[in-house]
């Protein structure tokens, strides 16, 4: 499949389980509805640690990383927000690539936080990271709070139905920007035998 109809999703969160990567695995899952796409994954946190810190462009994680990126027509960002900022885990990957590695991508910057206080940070701290990157367009932010992503007895965390809504929007924006698929289709037909009416 070409990079034309390819979407990288990038999880900036240093633990396996977050609710970060829970917003991602959600965004996967719409992206896997729809057919005729190349969806990859890129876990920063299962790179080599000193090839990250030490900027070390030659190591071959770091080259198949950066190649992964380049190959993308979108890309998925998902971080939590420590101090109002992205967190350190995507900014030294972000700080090895080179200055065009978003050209003509389209990009949804997804986070979370313990607090809706943190918002910001996707349009003040991480979105200019973005731009300076080149990306072609940046689409608005899907931006959940730690109880809009909680966590189930199996320990696993859950998207909230408002969220859902909103990832809902955001990927179909990010497939008409990105493959001019029409905004306006929804992810699961509803069969006429299931609709319920009353009057």
């Amino acid at each position: 499949m070409s990079a034309q109809q390819s979407v990288l999703l990038i999880a900036g969160s240093p633990s396996e389980q977050s609710r970060s990567s829970a917003l991602l695995d959600s965004v996967s899952h719409r992206l896997a509805l729809r057919g005729g796409l190349v969806v990859d994954r890129l876990n920063i946190r299962e790179l080599p640690a000193q090839a990250l810190l030490l900027a070390e462009w030659g190591h071959p994680a770091i080259v198949k990383a950066i190649a992964q990126i380049a190959r993308a027509r979108a890309v998925v960002v998902a971080t939590p927000v420590y101090k109002a900022a992205y967190s350190g885990l995507l900014k030294v990957l972000l700080d090895l690539l080179p200055q065009t590695a978003l050209k003509e991508k389209t990009v949804l910057p997804l986070a979370t936080g313990g607090s809706p206080h943190h918002m910001l940070a996707l349009d003040y701290a991480l979105r200019p990271v973005l731009q300076a990157l080149a990306a072609r367009h940046i689409l608005p932010g899907v931006y959940a709070t730690d109880s809009q992503v909680p966590q189930s007895a199996d320990k696993r965390y859950e998207v909230g139905p408002d969220i859902a809504v909103r990832l809902d929007d955001a990927v179909l924006s990010l497939l008409a920007e990105s493959f001019r698929q029409p905004a306006t289709a929804g992810f699961e037909p509803v069969h006429f035998s299931r609709v319920r009416c009353s009057v």
